[in-house]
C-alpha cells in the first residue's frame, strides 16, 4: 500500500511539474516571438526566481537589440547625409570641368584662351583633390583610425609654419598677418595636425576678409591652457550661427555664393579634440571674427 501511494505521489508530482515547465516554456516562447515580431513584450508576473531571471535576461537582450537598431539607423542616416553632401560639394567643380572641356574642343578659340581654360580646369581639379583629402582625414579622425600622437613642443615654430602655408593667399589680397610678440612656450600638440587646424582658421579669415586688412595672432598663457587667438576684420558671423559653424558641412547663408566646403572648421575642431584642446569663436555680423584655440600647457616647466 505504501509503495502504491508513493508511486501515485510521484506521478502526480511529475504531472504538476510537467505542467509548470510547460507553462514556463510557453511564457518564454511568447516573449521570444514578441521580440522577433517587434511587438511589445509581455513579461510574466511570477515568483519563480528561475523564470524571473530568464525574463530579466530576455529584457536585456531586447534592450540591446533596440539600441543596435537605433545605432544602425543613425549610421545609415549619417552615411546618407555624407554622400548627399559629397555629391553637392563635387557637383560644381565637375560641372565646371565639363564646361571647360567643351570650350577647349572649339577649334576657333585662341592659344591664350586655351591656356586660360586649362588653368581653370587645373584649379577645379585641385579643389576636388582638396575636398577628397579633407573627407579622408575627417572620416579617419572620426573613426579613430589615424594614430594621433601628441608631444611637448614649442608652439612658435608651429605658428610660423602655419603662417607660411597661407602667406601667398594673404599676399594676393594684400592682407597683413600680424603675429604679436610672445615668449615661446611648450604645448601638448601634434605639430602636423595642429598646423592643419590653424591653417583652416587662417584660410577662413583670408577668404572672408577684405583686401588691405589685417589678421592678428596672439598667444596668451593661462594656468592650464594657452590661448591662441586669430582675429580678422572680415564679414563676421551672425550670432545665431556661432554654435553651427563647427558642424560638418555647415555653411552660413551669408557665404553660400562663395567657394567653400564646410569641412575646414569641423576638421579643426576634431583635431583639437584629439589633443584635448578646444576652439571657440566670438563674432558679430560685419565686425570680423575672433577664433580662440586652446592647447594644453605641459606639466613640466617650459
Amino acid at each position: 500500500m505504501f509503495i502504491l501511494a508513493f508511486i501515485i505521489c510521484t506521478v502526480v508530482i511529475f504531472i504538476v511539474s510537467t505542467k509548470i515547465n510547460q507553462r514556463r516554456y510557453d511564457e518564454l516562447n511568447l516573449m521570444l516571438n514578441q521580440i522577433l515580431e517587434g511587438k511589445e513584450v509581455t513579461y510574466p508576473d511570477t515568483k519563480d526566481t528561475r523564470v524571473s531571471k530568464i525574463s530579466h535576461q530576455v529584457k536585456k537582450i531586447k534592450d540591446m537589440i533596440e539600441i543596435e537598431v537605433e545605432q544602425s539607423k543613425s549610421e545609415k542616416e549619417a552615411i546618407k547625409g555624407l554622400i548627399s553632401n559629397m555629391s553637392h560639394q563635387l557637383k560644381t567643380p565637375l560641372s565646371n570641368i565639363t564646361i571647360y572641356c567643351e570650350l577647349l574642343e572649339n577649334i576657333n578659340i585662341s592659344t591664350l584662351q586655351k591656356k586660360e581654360f586649362l588653368q581653370k580646369m587645373k584649379n577645379e581639379t585641385f579643389k576636388i583633390d582638396w575636398l577628397l583629402q579633407s573627407l579622408f582625414k575627417m572620416t579617419k579622425l572620426e573613426d579613430g583610425v589615424i594614430e594621433f600622437e601628441v608631444e611637448e613642443l614649442l608652439i612658435k615654430d608651429t605658428l610660423i609654419q602655419s603662417i607660411s602655408t597661407i602667406f601667398n593667399k594673404a599676399e594676393a589680397k594684400n592682407i597683413r598677418i600680424n603675429l604679436e610678440p610672445f615668449s615661446d612656450i611648450k604645448l601638448v600638440h601634434n605639430k602636423k595636425w595642429t598646423i592643419e587646424a590653424i591653417v583652416n582658421v587662417l584660410e577662413n579669415a583670408i577668404k572672408y576678409s577684405p583686401s588691405d586688412s589685417t589678421i592678428t595672432i596672439s598667444v596668451i598663457k593661462m594656468e592650464l591652457y594657452t590661448k591662441i587667438t586669430i582675429k580678422d576684420e572680415g564679414i563676421g558671423i551672425d550670432s545665431r550661427e556661432l554654435n553651427d559653424i563647427f558642424k560638418r558641412f555647415y555653411r552660413s547663408k551669408n557665404v553660400e555664393n562663395q567657394n567653400g566646403t564646410g569641412i575646414g572648421l569641423y576638421l579643426t575642431r576634431l583635431i583639437l579634440e584629439k589633443e584635448n584642446g578646444n576652439i571657440i569663436v566670438e563674432s558679430k555680423l560685419g565686425s570680423g571674427c575672433c577664433f580662440s584655440i586652446f592647447l594644453q600647457n605641459c606639466k613640466s616647466l617650459n
